[in-house]
């Protein structure tokens, strides 16, 4: 029997999770992946895209899952985040500006109205930035 371990909105998130657990030696599968991929506004309606594995690995594969692998990765490879253009800090994630109104209108007129951008958020300061094409590509 298998059982759901994880749920994800995007289906390239479970195949990483599940690539993860493959390296381990866990056996993994997908549920309702090919369905999101059609149409990716049923993800919340269905609970989203289903990593499941065999009843006797859950506990391992939840624990692997939940192992922090950022802070060996950054000290291998290092960090480049973008500056805040605000305050400076590098505390910064991705953002996608516009994408609330875009999903809004295209559930409105079935047309995405509003365009997507790239943008940070700052964790310092709270402000949100259009990011630069030139700091997109790095």
């Amino acid at each position: 029997m298998l059982v759901t371990i994880a749920r994800y909105t995007y289906p390239y998130e479970a195949q990483i999770a599940r690539a993860l657990l493959d390296s381990e030696g866990i056996d993994a599968f997908i549920a309702d992946e090919q369905t999101i991929n059609m149409q990716w506004l049923y993800s919340d309606a269905l609970g989203g895209v289903r990593l499941q594995v065999a009843q006797e690995d859950v506990m391992r594969a939840q624990r692997i899952l939940q192992d922090d692998r950022e802070t060996p990765l950054v000290e291998l490879e290092g960090e480049d985040r973008p500056a805040c253009p605000v305050c400076g800090s590098r505390d910064t994630e991705y953002y996608q500006i516009g994408r609330r109104w875009a999903f809004l209108m295209f559930l409105a007129i079935d047309f995405p109205l509003f365009r997507v951008q790239d943008g940070i958020r700052c964790h310092s300061c709270g402000a949100i930035s259009k990011q630069h094409s030139d700091a997109a590509r790095h």
